[in-house]
């Protein structure tokens, strides 16, 4: 599979064995009872190391499993209404909201303009600002990541659970400048 006339060859101790054919390579490996892997094939000329290639897989396996199990995966939920909601369903999607929060997902908060709506986008604001108000009124630590943007028909915040992992959390009072700026 080597394509390259001449290779570096390292053996399976780390020490550098120097620059040979591929054929004489093989041979040294096939001596150990070990393989020829062409580890840097853009080298010139390409590095190649006497190893045992099923144990090499193995560790690279281990370590992309070791990698991926320390990662986290945010997941991002999304709460749609419309403009003209009432209270009582704005509390009942602050619940939502706040579970989602508390189990560690971001959350997109959406708001449905349809028709002659579009001309009212003041009270799309209003709507989420009560939605804000609401989550803090129940005790509910978020960051707002976006603040009001539209796009398209929907117009929509993004709010994610405060970190007291490693991350600075923002004020409060940085908190309520954000509010202030979402009101129209």
């Amino acid at each position: 599979m080597i394509r390259a006339k001449e290779v570096f060859v390292i053996d399976a101790d780390g020490n550098q064995k120097g620059v040979m054919s591929v054929p004489d390579a093989v041979r040294l490996a096939e001596d150990e009872g070990l393989d020829l892997v062409e580890v840097s094939p853009n080298a010139n000329p390409p590095v190649c190391r006497v190893l045992d290639f099923g144990k090499y897989r193995y560790e690279q396996e281990k370590r992309l499993r070791d990698v991926k199990k320390n990662q986290t995966t945010i997941k991002i939920k999304e709460i749609r209404m419309q403009p003209k909601i009432e209270k009582h369903d704005i509390e009942t999607k602050g619940k939502f909201i706040s579970d989602f929060l508390s189990q560690g997902n971001k959350v997109k908060i959406s708001i449905r303009f349809r028709g002659r709506e579009m001309a009212h986008t003041d009270l799309g604001k209003e709507t989420l600002n009560k939605i804000l108000e609401n989550l803090t009124s129940n005790g509910v630590e978020f960051n707002l990541d976006r603040p009001p943007l539209m796009e398209g028909k929907m117009m929509s915040i993004m709010v994610s659970p405060r970190s007291t992992k490693g991350q600075q959390a923002t004020k409060p009072q940085a908190q309520a400048e954000e509010k202030s700026n979402l009101e129209p």
